[in-house]
């Protein structure tokens, strides 16, 4: 299999998205199953709250918002918690004060895939989010997530000012949506098979592997 193409793996999730953070680690895991499939991720934005203006809204606005009440969040919130903390990861809800709108996270992580380091930037401000409770709107905290991937502070600064790929990042979104993307992440195998939600690892490698298996036969006819 290791002198095919690679499979591709698209991944479309969004940095604020719990079962994103978890769906992560769970694909990476997977990865680390099937060592001999070689295998081209790509990360796709998906703007999983995209009435949230561009400056943000408080965390509890949020929560009433969408759940009825930062409360009713609570019950929900501890099965997550629960979820992320037996992958490795911490979720630290009640540090989120804030909710950000993602089009400049998913900004940063499209530049940082022009140097290799898209799923590294991923991690940074998913970690940032889920276990500092930073907030992702504030221009300083994304510029110190850059630079803590290796990207230039200054360049990254002058271009978040600007709209730099806003367009290309909400139509990418956009897009999504019109191939009937409602909740993420979703797994898409060599363009053709997808997978939706956080599966385990266990799961996910034998998506690989069958599709790998399809993959090798084909190339073989």
């Amino acid at each position: 299999m290791s002198n095919l193409k690679p499979l591709q793996i698209d991944i479309i999730s969004d940095v604020v998205c719990p079962w994103c953070y978890i769906g992560k680690r769970r694909i990476e895991n997977a990865l680390a199953l099937v060592p001999d499939v070689a295998v081209e991720v790509n990360w796709r934005p998906f703007l999983l709250n995209s009435w949230v203006p561009r400056e943000g809204v408080s965390r509890d606005e949020y929560l009433t918002t969408k759940f009825g009440s930062p409360e009713a969040y609570k019950a929900i919130a501890g099965r997550v918690v629960t979820a992320a903390g037996e992958e490795g990861l911490i979720y630290r809800p009640e540090l989120i004060k804030r909710q950000p709108n993602t089009i400049d996270c998913h900004r940063l992580i499209h530049w940082a895939g022009a140097k290799g380091k898209a799923a590294e930037m991923k991690q940074r401000l998913m970690e940032l989010y889920f276990a500092d409770g930073s907030d992702l709107t504030d221009v300083n905290v994304l510029v110190q997530a850059a630079t803590d991937c290796g990207l230039d502070a200054d360049d990254v600064r002058k271009r978040l000012a600007t709209d730099e790929d806003v367009a290309l990042i909400s139509g990418q979104a956009q897009q999504a949506v019109d191939n009937g993307v409602s909740s993420v992440p979703i797994f898409v195998f060599a363009q053709k098979y997808t997978v939706s939600g956080a599966q385990p690892a266990e799961q996910l490698a034998r998506a690989i592997l069958q599709v790998a298996a399809e993959m090798n036969a084909q190339a073989a006819e």
